[in-house]
């Protein structure tokens, strides 16, 4: 690449999995698109990689299910993603008698009764579990099609939901009261608010209903809120829109960092480590506080509870562990919840809040190569190896960041061991894989690390707070929350309005603003 560049139409600085599907759809309306991506690979968060060297696991480093990314976006760029559900959807031992659990089944509801009677001792227990999540079902199908459209209204979403005690429920009241009015049990109550507190430190009763964004978020995936794995590991979903978009034409270039931007009247210039560039629209797949430094903007300060606040650790192992509750294959099959029962939940919030580090995490994690052993090499596969993965919560950035912080990655590594050895029937240690080299195969990310390796402030992988999937404000009414105060620079990342998570909507919406709004490309965004 010369030091002098033609003018392209759009330019994309990022190309994580949002960067690339708005690459997508503005190549196939004919427009000259290039990306420029900092790292020496393209996928940012949405990536698979051989974590352990020389071991043949190709792992998902940092996302590692699939959820939020619409069928819509698969069919209209030609996806051939494969996607499986997971047989069980949950195991949680129970705190109260750690050699019994609870097996939350998968799509088949007279098991999941039968299961939680058994559990709990009581039926209505079951029928009040049932009850509860066909109401968020209801939410999930009227919520999930509007991510994809202009935005609407907070009055005109209150309408659509068309359940006023819906409504009150998820909408008005902290998710902490529905969850207690809604459920008696305490494992059972546990479940349901680890989906309000994935990579978010929130209290289950906040008058901000944080936890009531992010549980949204969690139940709403195209209508039905699973959470399958990606056949190959996540890097197939960034791998595959790689490949559409050089196909359509898009010029990628990696190791090319962007510091700065300057946008005036009908176009923006941007200076790459390869020279300026000069192109008519630009889209922005970092956070909002990356965009402020690249416009030369007063720095946002992030308020500390806005970061990251999860633990992030790849495994693997050379069998599957003991469990002191149940079938080590069945637990693992699904989400396995280490202390995340309710209250386990709420203590482990306390102590963050007080500036430590819970002495047992509340943790969940999830064995990829059950499901998809194809992300393993054949030689590991006949060994019996699997991998494991698990998300720590309530660990905010501020316990790893402060200078006077006692917390580093390596208290971090033995909180995350104590957690798993308390639910375990032998040490994890003693069945963790080793490189060739000797050494464990275990990678240990705090939001510190995830901030210095994918230039995301503070490690919060949903780049800032989730917010409510309307418009913020009336004059938003009708636009795509992607745009800034510059007319010609758009957010396409998980910062934007109805971000986070791999979804592929942010980068949908940014490429339908240009499309709709500039060119006139017919205005069939609302229907994609």
């Amino acid at each position: 690449m010369n030091k002098q560049m033609d003018q392209v139409d759009v330019a994309i600085i990022g190309a994580g999995h949002n960067g690339l599907v708005a690459a997508c759809y503005l190549a196939k309306a004919g427009l000259a698109v290039t990306i420029f991506e900092a790292a020496d690979q393209v996928g940012g968060a949405a990536i698979s990689t051989e974590i352990f060297p020389g071991v043949p696991a190709r792992l998902s480093k940092y996302s590692y299910l699939v959820s939020l990314l619409p069928e819509q976006i698969r069919v209209d760029l030609g996806m051939k993603l494969t996607t499986v559900k997971r047989s069980v959807s949950s195991f949680t031992p129970d705190p109260q008698q750690p050699d019994r659990g609870l097996v939350i089944p998968a799509d088949n509801e007279s098991a999941l009764r039968q299961q939680i009677t058994n559990f709990t001792g009581n039926e209505t227990d079951a029928t009040a579990w049932v009850d509860f999540y066909a109401r968020t079902a209801r939410i999930a199908k009227k919520v999930f099609p509007t991510l994809t459209q202009p935005l609407i209204s907070r009055d005109q979403m209150r309408a659509l939901i068309g359940n006023e005690d819906d409504w009150e429920d998820f909408f008005e009241r902290p998710l902490g009261e529905v969850i207690e009015k809604s459920i008696s049990n305490d494992v059972l109550r546990g479940i349901i608010l680890t989906d309000a507190l994935i990579g978010t430190f929130a209290d289950a009763h906040g008058d901000d209903k944080r936890a009531n964004i992010c549980f949204l978020y969690h139940v709403i995936g195209n209508g039905t809120g699973d959470w399958d794995v990606p056949v190959g590991g996540m890097g197939q979903v960034t791998g595959q829109l790689d490949a559409i978009a050089r196909g359509l034409g898009v010029q990628i270039s990696l190791s090319t960092p962007v510091s700065w931007m300057r946008p005036s009247e009908g176009s923006v210039t941007i200076g790459t480590s390869m020279g300026e560039v000069t192109a008519t629209r630009v889209l922005v797949n970092a956070a909002p506080a990356v965009l402020a430094q690249l416009l030369g903007e007063p720095e946002r300060e992030i308020p500390l509870p806005d970061g990251g606040a999860q633990i992030k650790v790849n495994m693997l192992l050379k069998r599957l562990p003991r469990i002191r509750a149940g079938s080590s294959r069945e637990a693992f099959n699904g989400t396995f919840h280490i202390n995340e029962s309710y209250e386990q939940l709420q203590r482990a919030f306390a102590i963050a809040v007080a500036g430590e580090l819970p002495d047992l995490l509340p943790a969940e994690i999830y064995c990829h190569s059950l499901t998809d052993p194809s992300i393993l090499s054949p030689e590991l596969q006949e060994q019996g190896v699997h991998t494991l993965t698990l998300f720590a919560l309530h660990t905010p950035h501020e316990l790893f960041s402060r200078n006077e912080s006692p917390y580093t990655r390596e208290d971090a590594k033995k909180a995350v061991l104590k957690t798993l050895n308390s639910v375990l029937d032998e040490s994890i240690e003693d069945c963790l894989y080793q490189d060739a080299s000797g050494k464990i195969c275990m990678e240990v990310n705090t939001t510190l690390d995830i901030e210095h390796s994918l230039g995301i402030p503070t490690g919060n992988i949903f780049h800032t707070p989730l917010d409510w999937p309307w418009a913020m404000e009336s004059d938003q009414v009708g636009k795509w929350g992607v745009e800034t105060t510059h007319r010609s620079v758009f957010l396409c990342g998980s910062g934007a309005a109805r971000g986070g998570g791999v979804s592929g909507i942010p980068g949908h919406n940014a490429a339908h603003a240009i499309l709709t709004g500039e060119i006139g490309y017919g205005g069939q965004g609302a229907q994609m």
